[in-house]
């Protein structure tokens, strides 16, 4: 049985490994990815070899570094492991896996204790025409990019709202697409105040500010895309120039073959709420894992880092893991002396994340971009007309829309449109309470040997 297993591995995850490996600790770390470093740290595919390594990755480095790191203390890496539900026991903590590829196993994993750094997806809005080919979410257009050097598009739009449209359009514009603009929902000044206390961050904006100006990509504030058009695929977009609470005012349409659009991004937490650890509301009012100044959550033996203790980005997700890593090895009796100044530094980088998600708020005139024939719910081909019907019947929050119209039921089990929905349905987004962290086939849930198929 290992000391510690640490499920993600990416920033947080990586970092945890290191720190509590280098304390001592038997660490096994697990991944559903076919290599390190999570959702963040994306690789170019096998085989292909940049004259620059970091060429199409920020801080790739810094990723280079952690892995060198894993690899000479020892660290036991278990890659296309996908962790669908995790146990609490008497002094023990089991994960089990799918493992694999196409022909997955069942694995389980045993450690003395847990860290969660399953880090956050994509958190799409629905409008008209979000479900044509050629329309990506921001991350989906990015991870295409640098994991498999696909550009979305020859024409391409990037919407929504918050900082992660810069680094998409500039990478996209890098490969030889043509960006015809960001459209920023919110204000352009909004996150001012922040950036101007973090020096460092400052910085990296306007890099990625002289980015866009050598592109020649024009960045519009207070502007959403509030359609997509096209047949059998995406020819263009209706843009909108927006009030402050997000109703569309003057329209124009803008030719393209591609929309990457993204509205931030949304914890993954299914783990931590699969064992009962408790969880408290973002600035924004999303459910994150709280824990203590030492990462542990309200379970004991479970600690949480990253993006599911809130979205703070790479460098936060980072800090969290190195604390998370270390008061794991203490928990165990091992000697860790402290570090100066990394708890303050986790403070200064919460405040910032914090103060970015009160620049970057997602306003209520979306749903005003709704017609009666937008899909909601797309794995369950749930339109808004069923939505508003379901709350005439009386559905007044997510639970109740789910049973009387079916959002939420599919394949994705609501990852997609769960927080539209909430939102809908006029409450805050809610904690996910899934038995089932990962798609599972039902044989693999039956216990069969080797998974066979049910039917």
């Amino acid at each position: 049985m290992r000391d510690l297993a640490i499920v993600g591995a990416g920033p947080a995850g990586m970092a945890a490994a290191v720190a509590a490996a280098g304390a001592g600790l038997g660490v096994v770390l697990i991944d559903a990815g076919a290599r390190l470093g999570g959702q963040y740290y994306r690789h170019a595919p096998e085989g292909f070899h940049a004259r620059r390594p970091g060429a199409l990755h920020h801080g790739f480095g810094r990723f280079q570094s952690l892995a060198a790191e894993l690899a000479r203390r020892g660290v036991e890496v278990r890659l296309r492991h996908r962790v669908w539900a995790v146990e609490a026991g008497d002094g023990e903590m089991v994960a089990h896996c799918l493992a694999g590829d196409r022909d997955e196993r069942r694995e389980s994993v045993t450690a003395r204790r847990l860290l969660i750094a399953t880090g956050a997806h994509d958190r799409p809005l629905p409008f008209p025409g979000w479900d044509l080919p050629g329309v990506f979410t921001a991350g989906g257009a990015q991870a295409l990019l640098k994991g498999d050097l696909v550009v979305a598009g020859r024409d391409v739009v990037v919407a929504g709202t918050g900082p992660f449209l810069l680094p998409v359009a500039a990478g996209l514009a890098a490969a030889g697409a043509r960006v015809a603009g960001v459209f920023e929902a919110n204000g352009r000044l909004g996150p001012a105040a922040a950036l101007a206390a973090h020096p460092g961050k400052l910085a990296e904006a306007a890099g990625y500010g002289r980015r866009l100006a050598r592109h020649r990509i024009p960045y519009f504030g207070r502007h959403a895309v509030i359609a997509a058009h096209g047949h059998d695929e995406l020819t263009h977009v209706t843009v909108a120039d927006l009030d402050r609470d997000w109703a569309p005012r003057r329209r124009r349409t803008i030719a393209c073959d591609a929309l990457a659009v993204g509205y931030g991004f949304v914890p993954q937490i299914e783990l931590a709420t699969q064992l009962g650890c408790a969880t408290r509301a973002d600035a924004e009012g999303t459910p994150v894992v709280a824990v203590d100044a030492g990462m542990r959550t309200s379970v004991p033996g479970v600690y949480a880092a990253g993006e599911p203790t809130g979205v703070g980005g790479a460098e936060l997700a980072e800090v969290e893991g190195w604390i998370a890593g270390r008061a794991a090895a203490a928990d165990l009796g091992r000697r860790v002396p402290p570090v100066p100044g990394l708890p303050a530094r986790r403070d200064r980088l919460s405040a910032f994340a914090a103060a970015l998600q009160a620049a970057y708020p997602v306003r209520d005139g979306w749903k005003g971009w709704l017609e009666d024939d937008t899909l909601i719910c797309r794995c369950e081909e749930v339109t808004y007309a069923r939505v508003r019907q379901a709350a005439d019947l009386g559905a007044d929050d997510a639970r109740s829309m789910r049973l009387l119209a079916r959002p939420g039921m599919g394949w994705c089990q609501g990852r997609v449109c769960g927080y539209a929905v909430a939102r809908l349905a006029g409450e805050d987004p809610e904690a996910p309470r899934r038995p089932i962290a990962q798609p599972v086939r039902l044989g693999d849930l039956a216990g069969h040997p080797g998974g066979e198929d049910p039917r």
